[in-house]
């Protein structure tokens, strides 16, 4: 059974055709990349898997979203048990002007958690896994807004694991990063999918490239082309999404 799946899915900003009858299974433990140009519809359908489109006036979905074989966008699902399963990182670091180790507990402490001893566990496994806590260790009640932006984007994916979902969704992570903080986000990535599926949206080619297994080819809210990572960049099936890849349009 796929982790995620998407089964004819289409998606409507009051009379504009978003996201046109999209399809795709995406594997548990994997990264999946969706690339294509800007206003294409990828970051749309990247938020349909943790219903942050729920946000969005006169938005209309149509079509099923399954998390582990369950129609996510059903009555009886709630939005916010989503989003638990489901984290989300974005294109700008976000950290709260809290400490950094309250930016980590922030998702444990809003869903009621009261024992501490759990809590601070909880902090220190997530920074492990975010490559981040022998940065931080010491200075764990320092403001996070102190920290770099490399830091500062790896203590957001903390702050997502923190809460143990089982899929992550990442929204540009790296565009408002240097290369060498970049280079650690792919880097962490690839040991993520470990324990994770990942759902990453990205204008660099090269980067889908190297940390993606499936990438997934957005173009005017159609999905053009989806396939094993290596195939879509060496042997793509379609010109459209040559045409993109080698840079003759988008």
């Amino acid at each position: 059974m796929f982790k995620l799946e998407a089964i004819d899915v289409n998606v409507y900003y009051g009379d504009k055709h978003a996201i046109k009858n999209v399809s795709m299974a995406i594997p548990r433990n994997s990264v999946v990349a969706l690339i294509g140009p800007s206003g294409c519809g990828k970051s749309t359908f990247l938020r349909l898997f943790n219903r942050m489109n729920d946000l969005i006036e006169g938005i209309r979905i149509e079509g099923k979203v399954l998390l582990d074989g369950i129609d996510i966008y059903s009555k009886d699902i709630d939005p916010v048990e989503v989003r638990k399963r489901v984290g989300m990182v974005f294109q700008k670091p976000t950290p709260f002007p809290k400490s950094i180790f309250e930016n980590v507990a922030y998702g444990l402490r809003i869903n009621n958690v009261k024992n501490e001893r759990y809590i601070k566990e909880q902090v220190e496994k997530a920074l492990h896994q975010a490559a981040l806590w022998e940065e931080v260790h010491k200075d764990l009640k320092k403001s996070a807004l102190a920290l770099s932006g490399g830091q500062q984007q790896r203590l957001c994916i903390a702050r997502a694991l923190a809460v143990e979902p089982s899929v992550l969704l990442m929204d540009e992570p790296t565009s408002a990063l240097d290369p060498i903080s970049t280079a650690k986000i792919e880097q962490l990535i690839g040991q993520l999918k470990n324990n994770y599926t990942i759902v990453i949206v990205t204008h660099n080619m090269h980067q889908a490239g190297r940390v993606s297994d499936k990438t997934g080819f957005f173009n005017m809210g159609v999905l053009v082309e989806y396939e094993n990572t290596k195939k879509i960049f060496t042997h793509p099936s379609h010109r459209e999404t040559e045409n993109y890849i080698t840079g003759r349009f988008g």
